[in-house]
C-alpha cells in the first residue's frame, strides 16, 4: 500500500508518494483544465489498472469503472448487430 504522505523517511516509500501525488496532480490539472475549458459540468470517470489508487487521491475523479472500455464495446456491439439483423433478415 503506497504512503499517504508526501514527505517520507525513507528512498521507497518517497518514490511511491512521488509517483502516485505526481500523477495525480497531473490528473487533476488536466481535468481542471478541461472542465474549465469546456464550461460544463461534467461526470470524471477513472478507468485503468491504478485507477482505484490514482482516485483515492485525487479531488476531480468522480467514479471508478474498471469494465467501461468493455461496457462502451458491448453497447457498439448489440447496436450494430441490431442494425444488421433490420438489414438482413435471413441471417
Amino acid at each position: 500500500m503506497p504512503t499517504k504522505q508526501i514527505i517520507c523517511r525513507n528512498t521507497i516509500q518517497g518514490m511511491q508518494a512521488g509517483i502516485i501525488f505526481g500523477y495525480v496532480g497531473q490528473i487533476d490539472g488536466i481535468v481542471r483544465r478541461i472542465k474549465q475549458e469546456y464550461g460544463h459540468p461534467m461526470k470524471v470517470i477513472a478507468t485503468g489498472g491504478f485507477a482505484r489508487m490514482i482516485a483515492r487521491e485525487s479531488v476531480t475523479i468522480d467514479k471508478v469503472d474498471h469494465f467501461l472500455t468493455l461496457s462502451g464495446l458491448q453497447v457498439l456491439y448489440e447496436r450494430n448487430e441490431e442494425k444488421h439483423r433490420e438489414r438482413n433478415p435471413q441471417a
